[in-house]
């Protein structure tokens, strides 16, 4: 053998060394892929199955292992799922030949027993795995347990069947309503492009009207015909009567926009006029008829007549208001007293410094008034008080307001007042009592004056006591040098 003839056989046992080389490797990384399948696979929360097209095991997870009560270190290699009497049994088989012979994924769902008795319930994704030139090779298949869906499902069953038989004999009024029609014009009129539905039956609210003439009644049970008056043998073929044309519009047009937007599950309170014109508040439910979850074309409304309990609520809180407001007036006078001045003050004074507004205050007292009850006696003083309370009111409008602060004592707030006209309202005031002929019991007729202290936050105070103390001693100031008068703070 010449040496060219030994190079030439060393060249080619270096290059077979190569390929072997090379062939080491991706064998290596085929396995590294087939582990890191595996593990995938394994660790996947739904079974996974393949198999060719006569049926035979291509590949299967542990999980699947697991549903079907396999030894998950089986070797899987020779088994033929067509020859599994477990996935026999089931129907499945079937479903995988339409999956190939369809070309295209189905769901199915069947029973299964496993080899201990248990019974489970497995839904299948089934796939067809095709090669590039469309030919269907085998089938992947994704499997779940779905058994406490089935669970969930057949109660459900059981609970629509149950729902049906206590439709007719609730107390409670129902009404179940079909939309579809109505979905299906609102599906045109969005493909039309309307987006914006609210703005739609503003712009046009004779569609209103039309939309809903499309919702039919398809169900409903005496309670309901109860409710709105209805004669047993006059049911309604559409939905409610509109008897009352505002309520029934603003009704309308929110059951439309529910319907649009897809959100059936609305509770609102509603004024119903039933077909004898007595005018009920319902509180109305509106759900989903099981089965129609997806579609929303079946609605049960479910109305319960509040009326009762609305006018208890109504007197509940006038009673309140009236307690409330009794709390803070005077027996005698019907005027604040001083519980309410002090806290209404405050915050009078609280938004004054927020806004940089006035908050003007006279305090007033009657002249000579000790003189009346020792002349006509206690009663007679109290029916004067009385009248001066009214006469005080008589000159404010709010947010003014008076307090009977203490026997024949009185205080007016003026909030956004500045001090020059509180001196007006004081003035005011006073005359009306100076010219008043007050009539007490048995005819007796007494004149009276009073005298006013006049003080204006935050000229005069920083706080309401400043401002009380001040327009205070802007009254005592006055009644010194004489009565009938008015006097304005003066700081010294």
């Amino acid at each position: 053998m010449t040496t060219s003839e030994i190079e030439d056989l060393r060249r080619q046992l270096a290059h077979l060394k190569g390929i072997e080389q090379r062939y080491l490797k991706a064998e290596e990384a085929l396995m590294n892929f087939e582990k890191r399948n595996r593990l995938i696979g394994d660790s996947a929360p739904l079974g996974m199955f393949t198999i060719d097209m006569q049926g035979n095991l291509i590949g299967i997870n542990r999980k699947m292992c697991e549903l079907l009560s396999w030894h998950p270190n089986l070797n899987m290699a020779p088994v033929n799922l067509m020859n599994c009497e477990a996935i026999a049994l089931s129907g499945v088989h079937a479903d995988i030949q339409r999956c190939i012979v369809k070309k295209r994924a189905i769901v199915v769902d069947h029973p299964h027993t496993a080899p201990q008795g248990n019974h489970i319930h497995l839904r299948y994704y089934l796939s067809p795995i095709m090669d590039d030139q469309g030919t269907v090779n085998g089938v992947l298949a994704m499997v779940e347990n779905y058994t406490h869906l089935k669970q969930a499902e057949d109660a459900l069953k059981d609970s629509e069947r149950r729902y049906r038989q206590l439709f007719q004999s609730a107390p409670i009024a129902l009404v179940e309503w079909d939309v579809s029609d109505l979905k299906q014009y609102l599906e045109q009129l969005r493909a039309d492009g309307v987006s914006d539905f609210k703005q739609f039956l503003d712009q046009q609210p004779q569609q209103i009207l039309h939309c809903w003439e499309l919702i039919k009644t398809a169900d409903y049970n005496l309670a309901f015909l109860k409710l709105m008056g209805i004669c047993i043998h006059e049911p309604p073929d559409g939905a409610f009567l509109p008897t009352d044309v505002e309520e029934f519009l603003s009704m309308a047009r929110e059951v439309i926009l529910v319907a649009a937007e897809g959100n059936p599950d609305v509770e609102r309170e509603t004024a119903l006029v039933t077909t004898s014109g007595k005018r009920k508040t319902v509180l109305a439910k509106s759900l989903v008829i099981s089965g129609h979850e997806e579609t929303l074309e079946r609605v049960a409304i479910a109305m319960v007549d509040i009326s009762q309990r609305k006018a208890a609520e109504a007197a509940l809180k006038e009673s309140e208001r009236r307690f409330r407001e009794q709390a803070f007036r005077d027996g005698l006078t019907g005027l604040y007293n001083q519980r309410y001045l002090y806290q209404a003050l405050a915050k009078k004074v609280e938004h004054a410094q927020r806004t940089g507004t006035p908050v003007s205050l006279i305090f007033m007292d009657m002249d000579y008034f000790k003189r009346v009850v020792d002349t006509y006696g206690h009663i007679n003083g109290s029916h004067a008080i009385r009248k001066v309370a009214h006469s005080i009111d008589s000159c404010l409008e709010q947010p003014a307001f008076a307090v009977a602060y203490a026997g024949d004592e009185f205080v007016v707030v003026l909030p956004g007042m500045q001090i020059e006209h509180a001196l007006g309202k004081a003035d005011e005031i006073r005359t009306l009592i100076r010219d008043t002929v007050y009539v007490l019991d048995k005819g007796v007729e007494v004149n009276l004056t009073a005298s006013f202290g006049v003080a204006t936050f935050p000229d005069h105070a920083t706080d309401l006591n400043e401002l009380i103390a001040a327009a205070d001693h802007a009254l005592f100031a006055i009644k010194q040098t004489g009565k009938n008068a008015i006097g304005r703070f003066i700081s010294y």
